[in-house]
Order: structure tokens, then sequence, then C-alpha cells
């Protein structure tokens, strides 16, 4: 996958999720979404988390990768009905007691501008709010053996098998279908 024409995917439900999900693959290929701060930047803004951030350095990179994976941790945990890793609960309460961007009313509307410390902050006070909600039922991995997303599923029946239908869905349909044509013929015979 070129990294250039990697684009941000918002399918998970809840921003900490899609954090989270921004080291793809991870039991296979594994990857990363965060390769240069002007990635994670973008995430911030693409995202909805804030509308403008400053420019991420290495340093931001590096912090974000870690309360990614201590959220993903503590994700996991909750979804499997685990105790959760006392490390990735500091990591994420740690981020989650820094100061978060402040929205300003502008004549245009609402506007938050952020640097990427106060951006993760309010990442990781999505985590906090996501795992102590009414939303942690609701918790569910991606069917698609390639990948970990765990997304919110709020279809009718909890019936979602896939992150998203253009992300994973498709791929795993198109797959099956590919399958059953090609013994199709064989088993006509």
């Amino acid at each position: 996958m070129n990294l250039d024409s990697a684009i941000h995917v918002f399918v998970c439900g809840n921003p900490a999720l899609d954090f989270a999900a921004t080291l793809r693959a991870r039991r296979t290929v594994r990857f990363e979404m965060f390769a240069r701060p002007d990635r994670l930047s973008a995430w911030y803004v693409e995202s909805g988390v804030v509308d403008a951030v400053s420019p991420a350095q290495e340093a931001d990179v590096e912090q974000a990768k870690t309360v990614r994976e201590a959220i993903y941790q503590l994700v996991t945990a909750r979804r499997l009905g685990e105790d959760y890793d006392g490390s990735a609960l500091t990591v994420v309460n740690n981020a989650a007691r820094r100061p978060p961007a402040v929205p300003q009313l502008t004549p245009a509307g609402r506007w938050t501008q952020a640097t990427p410390e106060e951006a993760l902050s309010m990442v990781a006070r999505h985590a906090v709010e996501l795992l102590s909600g009414p939303d942690v039922p609701l918790l569910k991995e991606c069917g698609n053996p390639e990948c970990t997303r765990t997304y919110i599923d709020r279809s009718r029946g909890m019936r979602r098998q896939w992150c998203g239908m253009e992300s994973c869905g498709n791929k795993i349909k198109a797959a099956a279908y590919r399958a059953r044509r090609k013994t199709a013929p064989a088993a006509a015979h």
C-alpha cells in the first residue's frame, strides 16, 4: 500500500476506535498510518476531533502511537470481558488528564484549533467515555480475518459483520462470490 495514496478511514463509530485502527492489519502485514508527522496531523483534522492542528513532530507521533496501542489494548480487553492492563490504563488516563483543545465561537460557527498534545487528549477522553459508557456491549471486531478494527455495531439485531462495507465487507463478499463461482462448474458436472 502506497502511503501517499492511503487515506484515513472512519468506520468504527467513535474517534478512539478509529484512532486505534491506524495500525492496520495487526495480525498480518501491519500497516502504519502514522509513518510521518503530517499523517498524524491530517488524522486529527480528518477525524473531526479538531478543525486545525499545529504541525506534529516526531515526538508527537511516538506519543500518539503509545496512546493508540494503550487504547487498542483496553478496547480489546473490554470487548473480550478481560481485565484491563494497568500500564495501558495509566497511559490513556495520563493523556486524558492533559488539557484538551477548547472550541471557540467564530462568526462562521464553532472552531477548534489544537496542538497535537491537545488533540491527543481529546482522543484519550473519547476512549474513556467509550469504555465507561453504554456502547461497550456493542463493541465488535471486524469479521475480515486480515482486519483488526473494532467498531460499534448499532445495526438492527447487531448483525453487522464488518467494520465497513467499502473497507472490508465488499472484499469478503467478492472473495466468497469468486470462490463459489470457481467451485460451481465442477459441482455441475
